[in-house]
């Protein structure tokens, strides 16, 4: 894609934003919990918060439901400099809630309430295109391709978007338990696999879309698409791979004591879209490329440093003296 000058640089994220209980102690099941705590979440907004803490100009699309919460959600947004003009409540269905369990290594394991929530109920009617169309980068997960009315909005705005010229930016974000079957979800993930300039995955995922139990070169590339232009495998503490249509290569990652690794892809992706949306040509150089990798894995390892991911995205000055104090 040509250079995008515009001062503007607005990155769109869609999808679902929702409360999660995280134990007030770690390494316990949800049973032997003793308290929660609540913590906004959904890894699109937890993406648009990132880009905002950073410095750039972000919004959110997504429905919550006309509750205490819903609108405590949107508050967060707005609090956090995240335009929620695309947010439509429903007044029918609740905002979704996720319980969330932290074990002892800070990984996490989910249970979900939504049905349905109000954001599988956003229908295409109640898509507000000209924000989407005002979007440099769009960036979406799979989360929002489980049902209808959601699905259809899904593709309607990632088409308007595309039309509009955005570069489009996929995270999976894969969440078994809210798919049907692992079938399904591969499926469906895959549905609109070629759609995407940019896709971010993890090992896990790498695995799961693959099949194989291998994270090499040979595995990732299997995943490769005519249209893409980056393809970035995430390996948590250990960093990142990313591949391009002439390059390929890895990122180290930080050493930081992990205490909660929620919205660490989620700061990962941000930080990257907000280091490109003004010059999308950055994916085609290498050196610049590996610079904003750097620039995103330190955001990343900052962000499993705090408990929640909301309140652990970095600002820019954090990950520059992250960045100035080495490995």
């Amino acid at each position: 894609m040509a250079s995008n000058g515009s001062s503007d640089g607005l990155i769109v994220s869609f999808g679902e934003m929702l409360i999660d209980f995280v134990p007030t102690v770690s390494g316990v099941s949800l049973a032997e919990a003793p308290g929660f705590l609540k913590a906004p979440g959904g890894a699109p907004a937890n993406v648009a918060i990132a880009v905002a803490r950073l410095g750039g100009k972000a919004a959110f699309i997504g429905k919550l439901g006309e509750d205490e919460f819903g609108h405590m959600l949107a508050g967060i947004l707005k609090e956090n400099g995240v335009s929620a003009d695309g947010i439509p409540f429903d007044k029918g269905a609740r905002t979704a809630l996720a319980f969330v369990t932290l074990r002892a290594d800070g990984e996490r394991e989910f249970m979900f309430y939504r049905n349905p929530s109000a954001d599988m109920l956003l229908t295409p009617d109640e898509l507000n295109l000209e924000l989407i169309r005002s979007a440099k980068v769009f960036h979406y997960g799979s989360i929002s391709l489980i049902v209808e009315p959601c699905r259809s909005a899904h593709l309607k705005a990632m088409q308007v978007a595309k039309d509009a010229g955005a570069l489009l930016s996929y995270d999976p974000n894969l969440r078994l338990p809210l798919w049907p079957s692992a079938d399904e979800a591969r499926k469906q993930i895959m549905s609109i696999w070629d759609k995407a300039d940019v896709i971010k995955v993890s090992d896990v995922e790498l695995e799961f879309l693959t099949g194989s139990d291998k994270i090499d070169d040979a595995s990732a590339m299997s995943l490769w698409h005519d249209n893409l232009k980056l393809l970035l495998v995430t390996l948590g503490e250990k960093g990142c791979r990313y591949y391009t249509k002439n390059f390929h290569g890895s990122i180290d990652g930080y050493h930081v004591k992990a205490v909660d690794t929620t919205g660490a892809g989620d700061s990962f992706v941000g930080a990257l879209l907000c280091k490109i949306v003004h010059d999308h040509d950055i994916i085609e150089d290498e050196p610049r490329l590996k610079e904003v990798l750097k620039f995103s894995c330190a955001c990343g390892a900052i962000t499993t440093t705090k408990k929640g991911a909301i309140p652990a995205l970095p600002t820019e000055k954090e990950v520059i003296s992250l960045l100035k104090g080495g490995k």
